[in-house]
Formats: structure tokens, C-alpha cells, sequence
């Protein structure tokens, strides 16, 4: 049953004349607070301009000093990684940046394979073997104290650029910009590490005196943003909507290729969920799979022919992604099966020989699934790396710290977590697990899945409500694409496309396509009945783009 959020109030039908909005998209602002003003018109329009000041962050003075001098003097910078979306477009934004600014720099990405997340001692070596005398970390640095104390005892200084959590102890770095630290006055503590790292070069750029454009770096900004899951508010939301805006116009070569690919050779403007869905994990397989570099690579590259031969080595790795993902998800839901575990409080899920690139998303899809804290870990021998997701609200880190005696180490913070584990704790672990993830469980109200934000209002025309939608972007974390309740929607066609459910529906006397996915069971049990579904209107990229077509979560 689909709980129907009910007709628009007198309200709604005000905010719709005053904005010259849908009442369906009126209604929806009205849910979240918003009146006629000039609140809701920066919020519908957010502008580089109103972009936080940084002058509160801690430690960025003394920073983009010690860059300066590095620049100034032609000392070697390393700029060092890791091997998400993050790390990579953190490193490749202050690489260009620091380049065209005249700095000599090495740029490097973790390896999930020597050395594993963060810096490492692998990596350590790593940025010695260069020859630099300075370190900027980007995504990583926040809690790797022994490193990075090392790194200065070789005369290597650090300016560490991260947004993870804090550990209690100071860190042995020159400048150690995080805007969760204590002490930093920066209100807005949203940003990724690519926004960080577009903070630091936009105060580089003054510092040295110059009058460098660095908007074409914020389609880079977009991008690490959205793919870590980042909140789309705030400062966020002004980077975000414009960094979208550059990706579309595609100047950068190497991800131009990559969206060919990922759209199927199609040009059109990018969504956040685009990117979350096609640009992030093609970005994101080189790490999974091999090593980042290649993933760094095709951002950084300029020739048109060579991006093109690095993004067809990303979606290769992409499709081997893909098919490993579908093997690992299936020997998951046995482990549940066999173990009994789909009534415990938190499910670990381990065994010899899975692929540790994968587990993350692994955890993440059965955490989705059965709306449990998950941990998934490819255990080597007598060790195992593994990853922790979960679903909203629920306290990931935390419950990671009370179980922090049965692990080797873990860091992350809330939602998404990475541990390490000896192989014969395994038991051990899942015990301690399922009391730390029961006790904050009952704590908390129940995990029921959201009902639909507003009813689709039967005086707008289906075209006006996705125009109107689309100012709303970007959506994602924290700012959600309004979920519908679409009244009456009769199946026309039914087909099942590769297990996912692909509909051709008529609301309201127009026809229109429905995409269900995950249900391409049900095409021969649906045609010719009637639902009243919840879902998100999308503009139907597979028809030119120009008609609506309904995502289908449920009916």
C-alpha cells in the first residue's frame, strides 16, 4: 500500500500563482518550508557568488603560503589521491592548478592494492621515490598520524585536504585543512575534498597574484561531489549546478569520452544523477579493478585521441565491474540464506576469494535490500578488508568504534566505512556487531520506507511538472528529486529488458514510458491493469529526451 500524501492545499495553490510554478512542485516546496522570497529564489537559483567565505577555515593561510613558496622556489609537489571520485578529482583539480600556476607536480592515487585507502606506507615510499618536498593530500590524511609524521622526518612538509572524521590527536602537518577538525570556524561543513580543493587553489590563485578562471575545474567539483555522496545543499548546491553545467559543455576531453560511453554516444545536459549513475562508476572501476591512475589519467589528458583509448580501457574494466558486482551479490544472499543472518540486527557477510574492489558496492546493494547496517569483507588468506554501508540515519562510525576491539583498523564516518579484519574473528566480529548495531537500532525510530512527498496535481500538464522539477537540481543526498504519487496509471506494454521492467503507461489520457527497475519478472502480469504508483518524474533520454517517462520505486 502506498500511502496517498493527499490533494494540494489553499497554500500550495498560493506558492504556485506567486512563483508562476506547477501546483505539484508548489506543493512540494511548501513541504520543505520554503515561501515566496528571496530565500527561495537563491535557493532556485544558487550562484557562485553566494559561495561561503573561506577566510574562517583553519589552517588555509598557512597552506597556500608553503604552496606559494613550493611554486615559487620550482620545489617537486606531490599531490597524492585516493582512489574514489574524490581523491582522484581533488588531485586533478590542485595538479592543473598548480601547474598552470607554474608549479612542478607529481601527481599520485592510492592503490586499493598496495598499500590500500588513505596514505599509506605503500604510498609513503611512493612520494619519497619523487623527490618532492612537499605533500598535499587530497581525500585521505585525516587519521594517518604515523605517515605523515614519518613524511616530516624525511623533509617532506604536509598540507593534508580531507573531509573525514577527526581522531582526537593533532596532526604533524604543516596545514591540515578539514572542516570537521576543532577549531574551524568554516560553517559550512559539507564540502568534499574537491571542494576543498578548488577553496585552497581559488586562495593560491590570489596569493600569487593571479587572475586564473577556475570555473572549467568545477565540472571536477561536481563530480566529486555527487559521487561521495556529499550533501546537495548550501555551498554544494552553487558548485554543483554550475560544475553540471560545465561538464555539458564538454571542454574537458577525457570526460567527454567517458559520458559518450556512459550515455551510449548520445549528447545531452547531465543530472547529478547521471553522474551518480554513469560518469562515478566508470571513474570509480579503474580503482576497483587495477589501480586509479588510469581514472586520473583521463581527466588529466588533452589529446582527443588518447582520452578516447583511456575511456575505452575504463569501460572495459567497467563491464568486468559489472558482471564481478552481479557473481558477488548473488554468493551474498546465499551467505544470508545458509547462515541464517536475515534476522540479525547487522549483517557481516565474508568469505575467501571475493573481490575486496567490489565489496563496497556489494554492501551497499544488501544493505539497500534488507535495510540493514552491512559490512562485506574479501578475506586473503588470514586477513580480510571489507566495506560498511547502511542504510539512512543509522550511525555507521559509531557503531564501528564499539566494536573497534574485533578489527585490525576501520576508518570512514557515517554512512560508508572501510575495515580491516583478522580471518578467524570473522564469528567474533559478527557477534560484536549485531549488539552494536541492535543497541543504536533501539534507539532509534523503525527504518520504514518514505511514502511519496506530493500527489501529482491533475491541473499540470505532465511536460510543465519536469521543467519545473529540473529547477529543483541537483538532486542527491540530503535534497531528494521529489518522490510522486501518480494517480491511475494504466499499463499499456509490458517487456522485460535485461531483468529490469520497461512500460509504456497512459496518465491522464497521455501516453508516457515507465521504467520499474528490478521487475522485469512481472511484464507478463501487468498489461492492461491500472496502478497508482510512486515515482519520479525523469525527462525518456531514449526518445530524444523531450517526453517525461516515470521511474517506478513502487505501486
Amino acid at each position: 500500500m502506498i500511502l496517498d500524501p493527499g490533494p494540494a492545499d489553499d497554500a500550495s495553490l498560493a506558492l504556485a500563482g506567486e512563483l508562476g510554478a506547477t501546483v505539484t512542485v508548489a506543493q512540494w516546496l511548501g513541504k520543505r518550508g520554503f515561501s515566496a522570497g528571496s530565500d527561495l529564489d537563491r535557493w532556485l537559483d544558487p550562484k557562485l557568488a553566494h559561495l561561503t567565505s573561506p577566510e574562517s577555515m583553519a589552517d588555509l593561510p598557512a597552506a597556500v603560503e608553503r604552496i606559494a613558496s613550493a611554486i615559487q622556489r620550482q620545489e617537486r609537489i606531490a599531490i597524492f589521491g585516493d582512489y574514489d571520485c574524490d581523491g582522484i578529482t581533488s588531485c586533478a583539480i590542485l595538479t592543473e592548478v598548480v601547474r598552470a600556476l607554474g608549479g612542478e607536480v607529481c601527481p599520485l592515487v592510492a592503490s586499493r592494492f598496495e598499500g590500500g585507502y588513505g596514505f599509506s606506507s605503500a604510498a609513503l615510499a611512493r612520494v619519497k621515490e619523487t623527490g618532492a618536498t612537499l605533500l598535499i593530500t587530497c581525500d585521505c590524511g585525516s587519521a594517518d598520524h604515523e605517515r605523515i609524521e614519518s613524511a616530516r622526518v624525511a623533509g617532506i612538509d604536509c598540507v593534508v585536504i580531507d573531509h573525514h572524521l577527526v581522531p582526537e590527536e593533532a596532526l604533524p602537518a604543516v596545514a591540515f585543512l578539514n572542516p570537521h577538525r576543532p577549531g574551524c570556524g568554516f560553517p559550512y561543513k559539507g564540502l568534499a575534498s574537491c571542494g576543498l580543493a578548488l577553496v585552497v587553489a581559488s586562495a593560491l590563485r590570489k596569493k600569487v597574484g593571479s587572475t586564473l578562471d577556475l570555473r572549467p575545474w568545477l565540472d571536477l567539483v561536481a563530480i566529486g561531489t555527487i559521487a561521495d555522496v556529499a550533501p546537495l545543499t548550501g555551498d554544494n548546491r552553487a558548485l554543483v549546478r554550475r560544475g553540471l553545467e560545465v561538464l555539458a559543455a564538454g571542454e574537458r576531453v577525457g570526460l567527454s569520452a567517458l559520458a559518450m560511453n556512459g550515455s551510449g554516444g548520445r549528447k545531452r545536459p547531465w543530472s547529478s544523477e547521471d553522474v551518480a549513475f554513469q560518469i562515478a562508476p566508470r571513474l570509480n572501476a579503474s580503482g576497483r579493478l587495477t589501480h586509479a591512475r588510469v581514472s586520473l589519467d583521463v581527466l588529466l589528458e588533452r589529446d582527443p585521441t588518447r582520452a578516447w583509448e583511456l575511456a575505452g580501457e575504463i569501460e572495459a574494466l567497467q563491464k568486468k565491474r559489472r558482471e564481478l558486482q552481479r557473481v558477488l551479490v548473488e554468493e551474498a544472499e546465499r551467505e544470508i540464506a545458509l547462515g541464517g543472518f536475515a534476522s540479525d540486527a547487522g549483517l557481516v557477510l565474508a568469505r575467501q576469494g571475493w573481490h575486496p574492489g567490489i565489496v563496497g558496492i556489494v554492501a551497499g546493494r544488501i544493505a539497500s535490500r534488507y535495510r540493514k547496517p552491512t559490512i562485506v569483507v574479501a578475506l586473503d588468506g588470514e586477513s580480510g578488508r571489507g566495506s560498511a554501508r547502511t542504510p539512512a540515519g543509522f550511525r555507521l562510525y559509531d557503531a564501528l568504534v564499539e566494536c573497534r576491539g574485533e578489527l585490525v583498523g576501520f576508518g570512514g564516518h557515517q554512512a560508508a566505512a572501510g575495515v580491516e579484519l583478522r580471518a578467524n574473528r570473522v564469528s567474533t566480529f559478527r557477534d560484536a556487531w549485531n549488539v552494536a548495531c541492535a543497541a543504536q537500532l533501539a534507539t532509534l525510530p523503525p527504518m520504514i520506507e518514505p511514502g511519496p512527498d506530493v500527489r501529482l496535481d491533475e491541473r499540470d500538464a505532465l511536460s510543465r511538472v519536469l521543467s519545473d522539477l529540473e529547477r529543483l537540481e541537483p538532486c542527491g543526498h540530503a535534497n531528494p528529486a521529489p518522490l510522486l504519487y501518480i494517480l491511475g496509471a494504466e499499463v499499456l506494454s509490458a517487456r522485460d529488458l535485461k531483468g529490469h521492467l520497461k512500460l509504456e503507461v497512459r496518465v491522464r489520457g497521455e501516453r508516457l514510458s515507465a521504467f520499474a527497475p528490478e521487475r522485469g519478472s512481472e511484464a507478463g502480469h501487468v498489461v492492461g491493469r491500472t496502478f497508482d504508483i510512486a515515482g519520479r518524474l525523469k525527462r525518456d533520454h531514449f526518445r530524444g529526451g523531450a517526453q517525461p517517462e516515470i521511474l517506478v520505486e513502487r505501486w
